[in-house]
């Protein structure tokens, strides 16, 4: 009993349970998949040269990487500028934006999907709208095509895009832009040479991100695109149910991890964004690296040089015009953004309440039917019992789990602090089919597949990584001077942790909570990969509702999915509106 009092002590012991469960549902399942793939103990590539010598699986991995890149670079195009102009805004309007970009964010991900459906549909928003004003004869093919993929792959990622960018641009010192154009520069040399650098941390950490979640994407792709537009995930899927070749899975699973791997090895991965790194200089290319190209760069550059120098000097005293287009532009275009992330949810919200017995947008008469079709349906209420149950479980496990490995962490050094962290956030990281057939082969050998017990580890290996990552944020602004005055006062450890501790760092506890649920709650690939068919969790009856097109009740259900994040932000509003009074009435009262 000492020796694990004294292994508690210390901080690796407090990661100790976050690694074992990561090792038994998750790691060592990996490595057992990798050596599937190179039948061990043969140990030979015949399965990657099967897979590479068949034209279908070679295209498909293509298109899979073309798409990713397609829609990581709409994102970027469409995210960079929506941060700047987010970052630029008054601080009022700023906390409005953000908001309005986290509640798509915390929106499930398969009610944005089904909202899409609706709206791109044959008889959906659009085209209803396009033949009721007699524009067109007959139906546009809007869905099941690559533009549809696009449309819904973008505006899921989207706000994973915006809100790094957003959060490496709050910490640019203004000051530098300030004196770029004191110095003659023009707005836009200014953002080139000196602003522009200062946010690739943010534009670095957003690409990636956005990119490797898009390589795993399955259930966007899968519903509104065609047979042309399969991506490497579906192929995976489709063995799963089919012939279930665990040589094959492993193998098209392998080489996806690997394409992530070599994207994240060549680029890095940055979840700080600040702004000492951000000043690091750029590392180059191989084109600027020729003495050629840079020469010749570097004379281009002089050239307009007496242009500048005299434009500064007769613009020096001359009073400011600036025009208010560019500002008018930027809002008409962030408004955009947000009717753009924010329009589908309220299409569906809407079409919920339609009185028709289909939907239908605008709807002829209002009534609550698909509601109480939902409320009155036993498997509807019974796969949306199952889910709060398997997300209530998961959040109290990894806010447990990952609440004690933020603490270890935290008294680390940065090398090991970091490794460690990267090494638990893995499962986050990797894409997400990857991660749901390793899971599953780790609890077929536990014995747990089809159980709720499985479904619960299988999603704790990810809100184990959420938990940690926010966590870890509260405790970097943690004063640890606190806990050494309340020992010296001889309180003991427990009494310090409930009495200076927890009160302290309980915003990122509950944070951590509400997203590791919200993971769990939206979860359905690897649900559908562990749940077998005795789970049924809301999301995997969506999944076949959405499927089959007969049920409008998922309209009701997607307007509840939609309207859970409002109920979120509201109450950590609450909760900071509280901490906030709490605070400013323990300060002390000023003298007289």
């Amino acid at each position: 009993m000492s020796s694990f009092y004294k292994l508690g002590q210390m901080p690796i012991g407090l990661t100790v349970p976050a690694f074992a469960i990561l090792l038994v549902v998750f790691g060592i399942p990996t490595v057992l998949l990798f050596l599937i793939s190179l039948n061990a103990p043969d140990f030979s590539v015949t399965n990657y040269y099967a897979f590479f010598t068949q034209p279908a699986n070679v295209r498909v991995l293509f298109q899979t990487i073309e798409v990713s890149l397609v829609a990581t670079g709409i994102c970027l195009i469409v995210g960079y500028p929506t941060a700047y102009l987010i970052v630029t805004a008054s601080k009022s309007l700023r906390i409005t934006l953000i908001a309005l970009v986290i509640i798509p964010y915390l929106t499930s991900g398969l009610a944005r999907t089904y909202a899409w459906i609706v709206i791109l549909g044959d008889r959906g928003v659009i085209n209803n709208l396009l033949l009721g004003l007699g524009l067109i004869q007959s139906p546009l093919p809007l869905i099941y095509n690559r533009m549809a993929v696009y449309i819904g792959m973008v505006h899921i990622m989207l706000p994973l895009m915006i809100l790094p960018l957003v959060s490496a641009m709050m910490g640019i010192d203004r000051s530098f832009v300030a004196a770029a154009r004191s110095m003659g520069a023009g707005p836009f040399t200014a953002f080139r040479r000196v602003f522009f650098p200062l946010s690739l941390p943010g534009v670095r950490s957003g690409s990636l991100l956005v990119f490797v979640f898009c390589l795993g994407f399955y259930i966007t792709p899968a519903a509104l695109g065609g047979l042309r537009d399969a991506m490497l995930s579906t192929f995976i899927a489709a063995q799963v149910k089919s012939s279930f070749d665990m040589s094959r899975i492993a193998t098209a699973a392998f080489i996806l991890l690997a394409v992530a791997i070599i994207v994240l090895s060549m680029v890095g991965l940055d979840l700080s964004g600040t702004q000492g790194r951000a000043a690091n200089p750029v590392r180059k290319s191989w084109l600027a690296r020729l003495s050629i190209i840079r020469n010749l760069k570097l004379y281009l550059s002089e050239l307009p040089r007496p242009y500048r120098a005299k434009r500064w000097a007769a613009q020096l005293y001359q009073a400011g015009t600036a025009s208010r287009w560019p500002q008018i532009i930027g809002r008409v275009f962030v408004v955009l953004v947000m009717v753009y992330l924010l329009f589908p949810g309220l299409i569906v919200v809407v079409m919920s309440f339609s009185a028709g017995a289909f939907l239908e947008f605008p709807p002829s008469g209002l009534s609550l039917q698909w509601y109480r079709s939902f409320f009155g349906d036993a498997s509807w209420n019974g796969a949306a019992w199952t889910s709060v149950q398997i997300g209530v479980e998961v959040a109290i496990l990894s806010t447990i789990v990952g609440t004690l490995a933020a603490f270890g962490l935290s008294r680390m050094g940065p090398g090991s602090r970091s490794f460690l962290t990267m090494i638990i956030i893995t499962p986050i990281t990797f894409p997400v089919i990857v991660v749901g057939i390793a899971t599953y082969l780790g609890l077929i050998e536990l014995g747990l597949i089809g159980s709720q017990t499985g479904i619960i580890l299988a999603h704790s290996i990810g809100a184990i990584g959420i938990v940690v990552v926010i966590v870890s944020a509260t405790l970097a602004n943690f004063d640890r001077t606190l806990v050494q005055a309340a020992k010296s006062m001889r309180a003991g450890p427990l009494q310090t942790f409930m009495r200076v501790t927890l009160p302290l760092i309980r915003p990122g506890l509950i944070g951590g909570a509400v997203f590791a649920f919200l993971q769990s709650f939206d979860e359905a690939v690897i649900t559908s990969l562990v749940g077998g068919l005795s789970v049924r969790t809301l999301p995997l009856k969506m999944l076949e509702n959405m499927r089959n097109q007969i049920d409008p009740t998922i309209a009701a259900v997607a307007s509840l999915l939609m309207l859970l994040p409002l109920l979120w932000i509201i109450v950590f509003y609450v909760l900071w509106w509280k901490s906030k009074a709490k605070a400013q009435n323990t300060l002390p009262a000023p003298a007289a």
